[in-house]
């Protein structure tokens, strides 16, 4: 696939893990010629607005980006997305790519390339469908980790499949397989995967070489979106359980429990812990109001 073909591709995402298939695109020579990501957002205790990762990318890479509040098209807005997408070129799209952008994309937008909309997703389908796959991974103790090419349809990560691989278990400096890992390692590791498995597909697919399989949607599984309050610990319940957790959202929102000190129960986020022989070990902490300390201290400090 040549640069003048490469150039008829837009890409939607927003987050790092977008970001590291960006840079396996890139390596392969098939840089988009648009990026659409989220638009700025406050973050911090300052709330300062923040570009998304994949605009900070696109800007150091010189490429056209856009902010799309949304979507959906509005006949009564000049500058709506869908004729910004329009004004874009003279020439039709070959092709877009979508991975973790966060943003539902209207079935009138997928069809628009003469190639369709392919998509990135971290876990190997019909299994895992939603928004949150690798921490469920995780969660279920799952070592079948894998990622998937698939077509965009309608529904939820529903379209057929493209390309699929399964991931190589991740391992210590001494060639032991590790598990479980942190979600931002595994993350990690199911976007390089992904893009160079997405770099692999793109020109056979453009050329007609690949048929696409249907999934099997009788076997289809879902994950949930992720909220805060899903990082609550309780340290009296299965010790391997609560590591698991700790590893599934060790990114965002990370893990965290409740203990009474100075009369008032108090949060406390754990920032590292390792399990062994059955024994689940919380190593640093933060509570609420204090900077990362040993959790033994922690523990003597209580009143």
């Amino acid at each position: 696939m040549n640069n003048s073909d490469a150039q008829k591709i837009a890409f939607f995402g927003t987050p790092q893990f977008a970001v590291t298939i960006l840079e396996e695109l890139k390596t392969a020579g098939l840089m988009p010629a648009l990026i659409i990501t989220a638009p700025d957002k406050p973050q911090g205790r300052g709330m300062i607005m923040t570009p998304p990762p994949v605009k900070v990318w696109a800007e150091i890479n010189k490429i056209k980006v856009i902010q799309p509040t949304t979507l959906k098209e509005n006949a009564d807005e000049k500058n709506s997305p869908m004729s910004q997408l329009a004004e874009l070129t003279n020439q039709p799209w070959d092709l877009f790519i979508v991975a973790a952008y966060g943003k539902i994309i209207p079935e009138n937008i997928l069809g628009i390339p003469k190639h369709k909309t392919l998509n990135v997703h971290p876990s190997l389908l019909p299994k895992l469908r939603g928004p949150s796959p690798i921490e469920t991974t995780i969660l279920n103790d799952d070592r079948d980790v894998g990622v998937t090419i698939m077509r965009l349809d309608k529904e939820m990560d529903h379209g057929p499949i493209v390309a699929q691989e399964k991931l190589p278990p991740e391992k210590n400096t001494e060639g032991n397989e590790v598990w479980p890992i942190n979600a931002t390692i595994l993350e990690n590791a199911a976007a390089i995967a992904g893009g160079a498995l997405l770099a692999q597909t793109i020109p056979n697919w453009i050329a007609g070489k690949i048929v696409e399989k249907e999934q099997d949607h009788t076997k289809a599984t879902y994950c949930k979106k992720i909220t805060k309050a899903d990082g609550l610990i309780d340290l009296f319940t299965d010790p391997y359980q609560n590591y698991l957790k700790i590893c599934a959202y060790s990114g965002w929102p990370g893990t965290h429990f409740f203990q009474k000190s100075v009369g008032k129960n108090i949060r406390v986020t754990i920032k590292k812990a390792h399990y062994k022989d059955g024994q689940l070990t919380i190593e640093t902490v933060v509570p609420e109001g204090k900077s990362e300390m040993p959790y033994q201290d922690f523990l003597r400090g209580i009143k």
